[in-house]
This record gives structure tokens, sequence and C-alpha cells, in this order.
């Protein structure tokens, strides 16, 4: 393949597609909660993911499946963890049985002020996916967004 060949000048289409559909998702939600609730779309992706940790086996996630998760590196998850430790929202404490393991938990506040902006997040994402159905561009790939069923 070349640079001007074809199937590369679609696939260079489609994902300038996916990243404009994904930004203006992103845009729209963290306007919105940034506006009623004071998070950024980051800060509420890392509370839902800890909010879902359990006591079981593997019920609590170390930082780098944390950072996978919330797809940012460690160092910026630390730091975003830090933040959001400042604001009481989450606590870290040491595992019980590996002490250089540090867990991460959502603290009461954290989960009450998750539950309040989840309605917020969720209705931001299906303005967010109605606007872009109106672009013929993006209009495929919302259908295939909505489309997405992920198990719980």
């Amino acid at each position: 393949m070349t640079a001007t060949d074809p199937a590369l000048t679609a696939l260079s289409q489609g994902w300038c597609a996916l990243s404009l559909l994904h930004g203006r998702i992103e845009s729209h939600i963290e306007r919105e909660l940034e506006a009623k609730h004071s998070l950024s779309v980051r800060e509420y992706s890392l509370l839902d993911v800890l909010s879902r940790q359990h006591s079981g086996p593997g019920g609590h996630l170390q930082m780098k499946q944390v950072a996978d998760a919330v797809v940012l590196s460690q160092s910026a998850t630390t730091r975003l963890v830090t933040r959001l430790e400042d604001r009481g929202l989450l606590t870290r404490y040491l595992c019980a049985t590996d002490r250089r393991g540090i867990y991460t938990d959502v603290t009461e506040a954290g989960l009450q002020l998750l539950e309040e902006a989840r309605p917020t997040n969720d209705r931001a994402l299906r303005e967010a996916l109605d606007q872009a159905a109106q672009n013929p561009e993006l209009a495929p790939l919302v259908r295939v967004v909505e489309g997405l069923s992920v198990p719980a």
C-alpha cells in the first residue's frame, strides 16, 4: 500500500470521523458535568470505574488497571486520584496482603456525587449522539455505537 492508496485514504477518513465523534461527545459531556457537578469527564470516569470494585477476589483494581480503565498514564491517574482524594471523593489504603499495593476506594461523598452526575452524563451522551447523527459523515458511527452491547 502507498500513501495514495484508496484503502489507506478510506481508513484515514474513517479514523478521522471516529476521532471527530469521540471529541464531540467528550466535549459535550465535559461541559455538562463541569457546569452541573464540577467534574471533568476523566474524574467522572474514575469515580465510575472505582465504584464498580468489590471486596471479592480480584475486586479491587491496582493503579495500572485503573489507569488502563480510564485511558490515562499511571502518573496522570495518580494525579487524578490525588485531586479527587483532596476533594474527599476517594481514599487510598495499603493492600492487606501486599504492602506495596495501594488501592483506592470511592467515599460516600464520591458515591453520592457519582449518583447525582450519572443522569447528567447519560443525558449529555444521548444529546451528543443525537447531534452527531445529523451529520451524514458521523451518522453511521452513531448507529454502530448505539448498537453496541457491553456485558455488565
